[in-house]
This record gives C-alpha cells, sequence and structure tokens, in this order.
C-alpha cells in the first residue's frame, strides 16, 4: 500500500477518515440529545396536570404512533426538521442563539409565517431590543436563503474544527430537559405549523396550533402568537354569541356650541332640544312638566353622521335635523340628508333629500305662515345650494345656487312663505319663491341683494330675526343691529309670487363689542342679542332700547345660541360647549357641560359612580354620573392623554403629551406630585390593584415604574421596564400586583416582573394563567376574537373587560361601541353595536359596579354613559346569531 496510490491520495484519504470520525462523534452526540429528550418528555408524562389540554376521552397511541406531547411540548423532533406550513421551507437548526441587538418597528417578511426572531420573545412576534442572550441549545428557526439548490444544512459547515460542534451539542443535552419547559415559542419546538402564509397588509387571520397551546393572527402581516390557558382544552369550548347584557344610552354629557349655529330650542312639552356628534339630545331640566323624578334626557338617534343643523316646525313637536356627509367602516361615502322626525315618539316621519345635497347640510329652516308645510334648505357645496322641499311629500320643488360665500343662516318670512331671507359672509339675500302650483322641479327662486349703502358692510351678518310689523333685525360681525325695512310701493303687491319685496336699512344701533352670534324674538315682543367677545346678553324693547343686560362668565365661552324656555327661563348655549339656564335678573347656572376639543383620557372611580376625563382642550373634569353632571374641571396647560385613579380613590394620576404626569387630590384639586419622564407623550397610566405602584408607558418605548405610598399622595422611582421596539398602547397589572402586560405600537405583547427588578418575562408561555385585575390591553388571547376582518392594526382605539369578567366593551375608528362576550378567543366573534359617536371612538371603561359604560369620541368631544342592562343576570348566553345583530335604532327612548 506504501506508494500505491497517486500524489494526491494522501491528503484526499485524510480529509476523508476525518469527514467519517466527525460523522460518527456526530451521530454519538445526536443520540445524546435524543435521549435527554426522551427522558424530558417522560418526567414532564408523569408531573403532567390533570387539566391537561389533551382530551381525556382520546384514545391512546398505539406502538406505531408518536408519542403526544404533553401541554407545553412539541412531539419529539429531530435537529433538522422542515415546515410545510408555507410556501418557503423553514428549518429549525440547534445552536445557541444569542439575543438579536433590536428589533425594526416594520412587520417581518411574510414567506416566514411561522418564524419567531430568536433571543428575548414577544407574542408579537417580534423580539426585544433588551435583555440577555438566548440560553444555549435553544431552537431557533432559521430562513434559508432563497436559492432553490441550496442543500438544508443538517451540519455544521465542514471548515468549523470538530471541537466546537461537541462543545455545543454538549451543551444542549446537558440541559435539554429545562430549556423545554423555559422555551416559551411554539415556533421554536420544531412542530409543523399549519399556517398558511399571512397574506398581505391589513389581513388579520387565526389558527389554532397543531400542539393546541396557541393561536396566531395577523396584524399587516405580522404574526402574533398567543397562549391558550391551560384550562382551555378547545376553542370550541368557549362562549360564543352576543353577550346576554346591552347597552342603553343614558345621558350625553356636551352640546355642540363650538362651531355650528340653528342647534338650540325649546319644543311645545317644555323639552330642550339640541345636538352633539349624532344624536339629537331632547332635555328636560329639573323641575321641568311632566315626567317623573324632574329631569332627564331621551335621544334621536336616526343619522349615521355628525348633525349641523336644527329645525323646529310651528307645531312645537316634530323636528328637522340636517347631518354632514361622511363615509362607512368600509371606505363608503355616506350622503348628507334631512331627517323630519316626531319629538314625541322619537319616529322617523321623513328623509328629504338623500343625494341631493354636497358635503352636508349648513342651514334648515320651516315655512310658518302655512303651518311648516315647507322646508328651506342650504348645503354645504361650493355654491350653497338653496332648495325649497314639500315636507309632507319628501319632494324638491325649487332650487338655485345661492352664493360662493359661505351661509350661516335661513328663514322663511313668518307673514308670507314666497319670501326667503339667508345671511352670512358679506351678504344678506331676499328670495322670492314662487311654487309652481306645488310641481315638483317647477318653482323658481329669484334673489335680490341687501344693500348697506352708507352703513359699513360686516365680514359676516351670522343671525337675524322677523320682527311682528314684517321687519327684519340683523346681527353682524361688527357688533351692530341693522333693521331691515320694505319698501311702500312693494308692500303694495300682495300674494305668493307677485311679492317683489325689497329690503333697505332703516335704522342701526351699535349693541355688543365683537360680533353678535344670536337673536332671539321672546314672546312679549322684545328682542335678545348675544355678544361674542363681550358675552352679553342684551334685551332690547321697541326702537332698539335697551332694557336690561347680563354677562355670561368668561369660562363658558361666547354667546352661540339663545331660546325661550317657559315663564322668563331662557337657555343659552355658549362655544365651550355649555348649556345654561337662567334669566336676566338671577344671572345662570350651567345644566350640560362638555370638552371642546378631541378626548383621549378616562378612567372611572373605583367605588363611586364618578369619572374623569382629558383631552387637546386642555381642561381635566370629573363627573357625576349619577347627578349627570360636572364636578370640578382644572385647566392641565397641557394636553390631557390619560388618567387613572389610586385604588384609594384620594388622588388620580394624569398623563400629559409632554412626557409630564401630575398626581392630584381629588378633593382639594391640588397638584401634590408634578414628575416628568422623558419628552415623548404618555399614553397609558395605571395603579396596581393593591395601590403600591404606578406604570407609566411613554411613546419613547418605556414603562416606568414608581412605587406609592401615603394613599398615592408621594412616590419615587422603582425602575423601569425597557424591551418594547415602540411606543407603548395600553398595559395591565395582574391580581397580585407583581407583573405587567404591556402592548405597544408594533403590536407587541410582553410580559414584565416587576416585583422582581422590572425583568422582562423571557417565557411567555408560562403567562398563559395569570390572572389579571384589568384587560385593557388590545392584544392578547382572551380578546383576539375583537379584532375585524381586514384590520390594519389602528382599527381598535380601546378596550375593557367588566369587573365581573362577564363582557368587554371595544371602542372602534368607525364611531361604535362593541360590546362582546368575554372572553373573547374565536376569531369572528360576534358582538353588539352601538352608534351615536360622530367620530374615533377614543376610549371605554365601566364604572366600578358595571352598571354603567362610559365611551368617548374623539374629534367630537362628545361622551358617553350608557347604562348596562342584563349585568349579573344569570342564565346561558343566548344563541348564536347568523350575523352580528346592530344595535342602532333610528331612535331611542331612554330617559
Amino acid at each position: 500500500m506504501d506508494g500505491a496510490g497517486g500524489p494526491g491520495e494522501g491528503p484526499a484519504q485524510e480529509a476523508l477518515q476525518s469527514l467519517s470520525r466527525r460523522l460518527q462523534v456526530q451521530e454519538k452526540e445526536m443520540e445524546l440529545v435524543k435521549a435527554a429528550l426522551a427522558e424530558a418528555l417522560r418526567l414532564l408524562r408523569l408531573q403532567a396536570p390533570p387539566n391537561s389540554l389533551q382530551d381525556p376521552g382520546a384514545p391512546a397511541p398505539t406502538r406505531d404512533s408518536s408519542p403526544a406531547a404533553p401541554p407545553g411540548l412539541p412531539p419529539t423532533c429531530s435537529p433538522s426538521l422542515v415546515s410545510r406550513g408555507t410556501q418557503t421551507e423553514t428549518e429549525v437548526e440547534m445552536q445557541p442563539s444569542p439575543g438579536p441587538p433590536g428589533l425594526s418597528n416594520g412587520p417581518p417578511a411574510p414567506q416566514g409565517g411561522s418564524e419567531e426572531p430568536s433571543g428575548t420573545q414577544s407574542e408579537g412576534g417580534g423580539s426585544s431590543s433588551s435583555g440577555s442572550p438566548g440560553p444555549p441549545g435553544i431552537l431557533r428557526l432559521v430562513q434559508p436563503p432563497q436559492r432553490a439548490d441550496t442543500p438544508r444544512r443538517n451540519s455544521s459547515s465542514s471548515s468549523s474544527p470538530s471541537e466546537r460542534p461537541r462543545q455545543k451539542l454538549s451543551r444542549k443535552a446537558a440541559s435539554s430537559a429545562n430549556l423545554l419547559l423555559r422555551s416559551g415559542s411554539t415556533e421554536s419546538r420544531g412542530g409543523k405549523d399549519p399556517l398558511s402564509s399571512p397574506g398581505g397588509p391589513g389581513s388579520r387571520r387565526s389558527n389554532y396550533n397543531l400542539e393546541g397551546i396557541s393561536v396566531k393572527m395577523f396584524l399587516r402581516g405580522r404574526p402574533i402568537t398567543m397562549y391558550i390557558p391551560s384550562g382551555i382544552r378547545s376553542l370550541e369550548e368557549l362562549p360564543s354569541g352576543p353577550p346576554p347584557e346591552t347597552l342603553s344610552l343614558d345621558w350625553v354629557y356636551g352640546y355642540r356650541g363650538r362651531d355650528s349655529r340653528s342647534n338650540l330650542f325649546v319644543l311645545r312639552s317644555g323639552e330642550v332640544v339640541y345636538f352633539i356628534a349624532c344624536v339629537v339630545v331632547l332635555y328636560r331640566p329639573e323641575g321641568g312638566p311632566g315626567g317623573p323624578g324632574g329631569g332627564g334626557q331621551r335621544h334621536y338617534r336616526g343619522h349615521t353622521d355628525c348633525v349641523r343643523c336644527l329645525a323646529v316646525h310651528p307645531d312645537g313637536v316634530r323636528v328637522a335635523s340636517g347631518q354632514t356627509a361622511g363615509v362607512d367602516k368600509d371606505g363608503k361615502p355616506l350622503q348628507p340628508v334631512v331627517h323630519v322626525w316626531d319629538s314625541e315618539t322619537l319616529l322617523k316621519l321623513q328623509e328629504i333629500g338623500l343625494g341631493a345635497f354636497e358635503r352636508g347640510v349648513g342651514a334648515l329652516a320651516f315655512s310658518v305662515a302655512d303651518q311648516g308645510a315647507f322646508l328651506c334648505v342650504v348645503d354645504d357645496s361650493n355654491e350653497h345650494m338653496l332648495s325649497v322641499w314639500d315636507c309632507s311629500r319628501g319632494t324638491k320643488l325649487a332650487e338655485i345656487k345661492s352664493t360662493n360665500d359661505s351661509v350661516l343662516a335661513v328663514g322663511f318670512s313668518p307673514r308670507d312663505s314666497s319670501c326667503i331671507v339667508t345671511s352670512g359672509k358679506s351678504h344678506v339675500h331676499f328670495w322670492n319663491w314662487s311654487g309652481g302650483a306645488g310641481v315638483p322641479g317647477n318653482g323658481t327662486l329669484t334673489r335680490k341683494q341687501g344693500v348697506f349703502g352708507k352703513y359699513k358692510k360686516p365680514k359676516f351678518v351670522p343671525c337675524f330675526v322677523f320682527l311682528p310689523d314684517g321687519d327684519i333685525l340683523t346681527g353682524d360681525s361688527e357688533g351692530n343691529i341693522l333693521t331691515w325695512g320694505r319698501s311702500l310701493s312693494d308692500a303694495r303687491t300682495p300674494g305668493r309670487g307677485g311679492a317683489k319685496e325689497t329690503y333697505g336699512i332703516v335704522a342701526q344701533a351699535h349693541a355688543h363689542e365683537g360680533s353678535i352670534f344670536a337673536l332671539c324674538l321672546r314672546r312679549d315682543g322684545t328682542v335678545l342679542s348675544g355678544g361674542g367677545r363681550d358675552r352679553r346678553l342684551v334685551q332690547w324693547g321697541p326702537g332698539l332700547v335697551a332694557l336690561r343686560e347680563a354677562e355670561i362668565p368668561e369660562h363658558f365661552g361666547a354667546v352661540r345660541a339663545i331660546a325661550e324656555g317657559l315663564g322668563s327661563e331662557l337657555l343659552v348655549g355658549t362655544t365651550k360647549n355649555a348649556l345654561l339656564r337662567g334669566d336676566l335678573a338671577q344671572g345662570f347656572s350651567p345644566v350640560i357641560q362638555g370638552h371642546t376639543d378631541e378626548l383621549w383620557g378616562l378612567c372611572t372611580h373605583p367605588f363611586q359612580n364618578r369619572f374623569l376625563t382629558c383631552g387637546h382642550d386642555r381642561q381635566l373634569c370629573l363627573w357625576d354620573g349619577e347627578g349627570h353632571a360636572l364636578a370640578w374641571s382644572i385647566d392641565l396647560k397641557e394636553t390631557g392623554l390619560c388618567a387613572d385613579f389610586h385604588p384609594s380613590g384620594a388622588v388620580v394620576a394624569v398623563g400629559l403629551n409632554t412626557g409630564r404626569w401630575l398626581v392630584l387630590d381629588t378633593e382639594t384639586r391640588e397638584i401634590v406630585s408634578d414628575v416628568t419622564d422623558g419628552n415623548e407623550q404618555l399614553s397609558v397610566v395605571r395603579y396596581s390593584p393593591d395601590g403600591l405602584y404606578l406604570a407609566i408607558g411613554s411613546h419613547d418605548n418605556m414603562i416606568y415604574i414608581y412605587s406609592v405610598s401615603s394613599e398615592g399622595a408621594k412616590s419615587s422611582r422603582f425602575g423601569r421596564c425597557v424591551g418594547h421596539s415602540s411606543f407603548i398602547t395600553h398595559l395591565d397589572w395582574s391580581k397580585d400586583g407583581n407583573f405587567i402586560m404591556s402592548n405597544s405600537g408594533d403590536y407587541e405583547i410582553l410580559y414584565w416582573d416587576v416585583a422582581g427588578g422590572c425583568k422582562l418575562l423571557r417565557n411567555r408561555y408560562e403567562s398563559r394563567d395569570r390572572e389579571w385585575a384589568t384587560y385593557t390591553c388590545v392584544l392578547g388571547f382572551h380578546v383576539y376574537g375583537v379584532w375585524p376582518d381586514g384590520s390594519d392594526g389602528t382599527d381598535i382605539n380601546s378596550l375593557c373587560r367588566s369587573h365581573n369578567e362577564r363582557v368587554v366593551a371595544v371602542a372602534d375608528d368607525f364611531c361604535k361601541v362593541h360590546l362582546f362576550q368575554y372572553p373573547c378567543a374565536r376569531a369572528k366573534a360576534p358582538s353588539l353595536v352601538y352608534g351615536g359617536h360622530g367620530s374615533h371612538v377614543t376610549s371605554v371603561r365601566f364604572t366600578h359596579d358595571d352598571s354603567h359604560l362610559i365611551s368617548l369620541g374623539g374629534k367630537d368631544a362628545s361622551i358617553f354613559q350608557w347604562r348596562v342592562l342584563g349585568a349579573g343576570g344569570a342564565g346561558p348566553a343566548p344563541a348564536t346569531p347568523s350575523r352580528t345583530p346592530s344595535l342602532s335604532p333610528a331612535s331611542s327612548l331612554d330617559v
């Protein structure tokens, strides 16, 4: 054999022998790994709890079949496994996996549907940016290069020394049993995942894992894995169908006076009618006639978008309300329309102008001379189309382009329905309407423009009123009241269609500093005017002689609307969304108050029927849910975004948009603590259930933990939870006050051991049975069924579980409040749906006894208090409906 081979055979033979030796070593090491895995499985089977996820009635596996894995463990796997669940092969390679330095906020590549990056794992499918490297031997998914001819790597590279794999595998073999217990990722256990491709952005889909220990859903293509609690053997045993509890609109806080007119009237019944969001409110003040118990509210809820104007029929019963244009949840346009409805029954009588108006309905008026047979409408299109409609038939009788300038008011002359007046930006127009014998579309409208002549032409004419003698008073932006009289020649031409009335200015009186927003003709013939800048109410007699006046307190804003109540009582709406009641002699007090800008912060009192709100108007308001009134409010000087009561109720923490957070005494309203963490906005503050800790979630991706003493009055920094890859959105404390579950803007679900030093819990699987004091996180196994199909991850703004853990309320981006059964862990779970808000619903919270639910509208600045009906009732849930029922009736009779 010496020299028998060629010159190159020596090195080749040595290489072959080396490979053979290394192969034998690896085979022996693999035997060690298999033995360790088998021993771990045997020990776990002996220690398996009786409430295992495995069905006790299932037949035992045969000798030829693979042994079933107990809860939390996969089937026995070899070091090289290929998942066939996606189009791209994914293999599991056994090797140490140190944590990566960070995680991008963007979603992962969709082809790795069953892949979770190694390192600190989140249920959002991503790894955290901090934490120690993964323990040696953890199973990690490795994505192969995108080449069809690339072989799978079943062993380490031949260029590596033989000692390196030996060291790695021996460490794995020694710790395999511990690793299987500590590993929190089902994707890293080598079991095949039957998931299909996650799909494109916007898709949402849930799947039941083969091992029966997790479900997975996708938001914008990002996989989110959630582990099933050990007490649930099958998803099929979870509740299905809508909850037995229902919601009834109990009270609406707020009034839309900031940016709307024609928004306050008094009906024949004595009820005050006004609007906010999509709801027209019929309010009976305390001590009003009829109705047990004095004051109360009823609500007309037939509109699908925000109401912008009202008109009351001469009979004092029928009401016309016009809405703006909008879009539904599918992006389809909702056309503006006018509803004519009965204020006694709250039934819709007529729908006028569907498809005829653009952008919205800006102004409305019923005719007076012919008992309200006609309705005049001005829309918000560029030309501000003026149209006249037959109220009984809902047909359009005449239409014309009004003006390119904004129109703020419209009205029929009470003496002659052929005369219509409009006013707005730099104009007063007098219209003559010829009815065309009642034939739809045959009527004509002709215009004469009011001439200011020697009087200064104002920038705006916001309001006007008809006097009994036929003259017209207008209030303008210069603070003047002008009297417009008819010429004698035109007054001699009677009859509809024949009158060619021309009005000219016959008198002027300077009434207010700044604009005049409202004029009101009283029953005794006097006129009231309401000022903007000076906030004065002035009563005028014949010849515009000032008789009496009063001033509205500054914190209520300027006068927006005036309505005459019973006797000498007056109702005044203000630009800061308050509704005042009183008279000129005794002054005015608020009966309805509200916020004036976008709302986000909401929390309910731990043992009283009170709740607190804050928002972009920088006001912090405490509301009495039983008295339906504002208890107190303070100016935060900054935007408030979140709040939470201490369990004692003595203090409340408020998070601001600058990174500051305040603690206020709820009785004295004094600030007892003022701290700043970072310089980005705070999105959530939450006290632990025992009141010993305060957690603050920030947009700087951190959760700040403070220890609390003296019933919340004192606090000191305890630590920080660092590990999220995006801003914090929601968090909840465990019932024992030791742990936190948190969500972030990139759909991560992380768990934290606060008592143990604010440590990130690497093994999320071990948190599957943890009980949570509150459930406001929008991502988690118990609530993943609330997400709609096609969601982009921002469709749900807020979520809250009831204290009795029977239902969960959801605030969505489509102006709706949903009520689901809890737990809601089945895809496409049915819900009860409630409308009324005119903007995205930003927050929902149950009161301490679950008797009511509070919801906040975003830009509509509305607060709805819903009564929860059937709460605490026993009995099984009703049968599952074939579709999600909608509880958004045309009206509600909730007093």
